[in-house]
């Protein structure tokens, strides 16, 4: 009897254990907690927005819709605020782009020496870019900067740099360059070590020229990792306040008075939080609408790589 008792309970199926129900909602929480972080300021900000909100007057605090919105379009300030900004992020997002995917073509090859200079060239990417506008500020000083005086050597004397309204976007977008250009190198330069020998050894073989080489096989080969880089560029490049405040706080007068800076003096020197709040959301929407263009170039280009387009 005993020995039929222990082989049935050896037959039996062990119970499966009590699934762990909480688990899913316990590592959905850091996710939940981002969210709630954004959401939150975001639609402040919005309500803000929708309100005429003066810190230093707070007796005329109230809902006025969007008459914040509806001013911009009589306002000059604000439209020389978005040519502005537009300007700046074009320039930037080109010629880094441009300049980055030049690095990567010389880098391409994975030797020593190439994994050295790489490694070197991220060293301003590691800089903050405030004390890197800091830094250049101090370089670009008519008196006694570097850079003033290696371009005296060549007969420019008296460069105004990010004094002067002619050659302050010049100043300051080289310091972009500078910051920001081995971030785009960083991911071209993965991008072509990552592309399929097999078509490159095709057309060695064959002796197909270069140029033929590059326009034909590596750049549309390329061009999610390029829409990929310009993405990211052109989101931080739109939203810049770091390089441009710290340089010259928007000036000379207007000529530098990008979104993030207008906003920032509209709330900090003016009190008025109700427009700068507004012109945040304008941001927003324009950066929305451009994120959505590239990821839909991006998505195509996806599809059609793996034979669905």
């Amino acid at each position: 009897m005993v020995q039929l008792l222990q082989t049935n309970a050896q037959a039996a199926p062990a119970r499966p254990k009590p699934r762990v129900r909480w688990l899913p909602y316990l590592l959905s929480l850091p996710a939940l907690l981002i969210c709630v972080a954004i959401l939150v300021p975001f639609v402040t900000a919005a309500i803000y927005s929708l309100q005429r909100y003066r810190l230093n007057l707070p007796y005329l605090r109230g809902f006025i819709g969007l008459d914040n919105y509806i001013d911009f379009l009589s306002d000059p300030a604000f439209w020389n605020t978005l040519r502005i900004s537009i300007t700046y992020t074009v320039l930037t997002v080109v010629l880094e782009l441009l300049l980055g995917l030049a690095i990567a073509l010389l880098l391409r090859r994975p030797t020593r020496f190439h994994n050295a200079v790489s490694i070197m060239l991220l060293l301003p990417l590691m800089t903050a870019p405030a004390i890197a506008a800091l830094m250049w500020k101090l370089m670009t000083n008519p008196s006694f900067g570097i850079l003033s005086y290696l371009v005296s050597l060549f007969g420019v004397t008296d460069f105004k740099w990010a004094s002067d309204p002619s050659t302050a976007l010049f100043t300051v977008v080289l310091v972009d360059i500078w910051v920001y250009t081995p971030f785009i190198m960083i991911l071209l330069l993965a991008g072509l070590r990552s592309l399929p020998r097999q078509p490159f050894e095709a057309a060695a073989l064959d002796g197909v020229p270069a140029t033929f080489v590059f326009f034909r096989i590596t750049l549309p080969m390329l061009t999610p990792y390029i829409i990929t880089a310009s993405l990211f560029r052109l989101l931080d490049s739109i939203q810049q306040f770091d390089i441009i405040y710290a340089m010259t706080q928007g000036g000379p007068g207007d000529r530098l008075m990008v979104f993030q800076v207008q906003a920032y003096l509209e709330f900090f020197q003016y009190t008025n939080v109700g427009r700068s709040a507004a012109l945040l959301m304008v941001l927003w929407l324009i950066t929305n609408i451009l994120s959505n263009i590239f990821i839909k170039n991006w998505l195509r280009l996806r599809a059609r790589a793996h034979g669905h387009a």
